[in-house]
């Protein structure tokens, strides 16, 4: 089972879900159901399992390039291309039809749409032929929250639309810096990933204008469903530490004297980032004020 539970990509699985379970606290307003809380992250991770699964499949090729994926299930031989499809497939329709019956069709539905833009759009479609591939493919990241909200209100408000637009604008800060590191993986393997096509400048610079629209979103939170005033002061705090740390990395880009470029301090800060703006989204919901 391990070749296969490896084309599922668990962490990243792992960072899409930590999104979804203070999502659906802020929209109970306290703690749902545990059982409907369980049910969706069921359901949740296998629907990433088959997008990401898919995404090997149709990847194969450039994966075999690349070092950061030669050593992938299928690229190795553990796995049959056919057997990894199989696989994927099964996994799709058996996470639909488990959120359509247990969770709720809006729910179902959220998710079809997430696997579809992450596998037709952002795979096959944007990938291979536009810098701003992550961009747009990243959305699929951010239904998570779409999908925890409407598991439990059945539908989607403001505040969902705005967390919506946090890990949207979140996305590019985080992955580029990811993309500055293998950016010669990716230039053999023929995918024009923005730091292969762009001086760093030009990439720190987008970071920090996608990371002020992020913490924008972040703080809107605040008034749109009425916080309290302490997870006002931490989006506030965190948005601009993780924009101090993006910062730094233009100031190192446009000056080599300040020592290496340290991109993956940024990755890593973007993980930090979103993984406390989630716990304060869910502690502010007990807190007395």
């Amino acid at each position: 089972m391990a070749p296969y539970i490896a084309l599922t990509k668990p962490r990243v699985i792992e960072l899409l879900l930590v999104t979804t379970v203070p999502t659906m606290i802020l929209a109970a307003g306290g703690l749902p159901s545990l059982w409907l809380v369980l049910a969706t992250l069921v359901g949740g991770a296998a629907a990433a399992g088959s997008a990401n699964v898919l995404n090997c499949y149709i990847d194969r090729d450039i994966d075999k390039i690349m070092n950061r994926t030669k050593r992938r299930p299928i690229v190795t031989g553990e796995i049959s291309p056919r057997a990894a499809l199989v696989f994927g497939l099964a996994l799709g329709v058996g996470s639909l039809a488990w959120l359509y019956l247990v969770v709720n069709p809006a729910s179902a539905w959220l998710t079809a749409t997430a696997i579809l833009i992450y596998v037709v759009g952002y795979t096959m479609i944007l990938k291979r032929r536009t810098p701003q591939n992550i961009v747009w493919g990243g959305a699929a990241g951010c239904m998570p929250v779409l999908i925890g909200w409407s598991a439990v209100t059945g539908g989607l408000s403001w505040t969902a639309v705005l967390l919506f637009g946090v890990i949207f604008f979140w996305t590019p800060p985080h992955y580029w810096p990811l993309s500055m590191k293998f950016r010669n993986d990716y230039a053999a393997a023929g995918v024009p990933m923005l730091p292969v096509v762009a001086k760093d400048t030009k990439v720190a610079r987008e970071m920090i204008a996608y990371t002020l629209a992020m913490i924008a979103c972040s703080v809107l939170i605040w008034p749109v469903q009425g916080t309290t005033w302490v997870y006002g002061v931490l989006s506030i705090g965190l948005g601009l530490w993780f924009l101090w740390t993006c910062i730094g990395l233009l100031r190192r880009a446009e000056d080599p004297s300040r020592g290496k470029l340290r991109a993956m301090s940024v990755f890593h800060a973007s993980i930090t980032y979103l993984t406390l703006l989630s716990v304060a989204l869910s502690v502010d919901v007990f807190l007395p004020l």
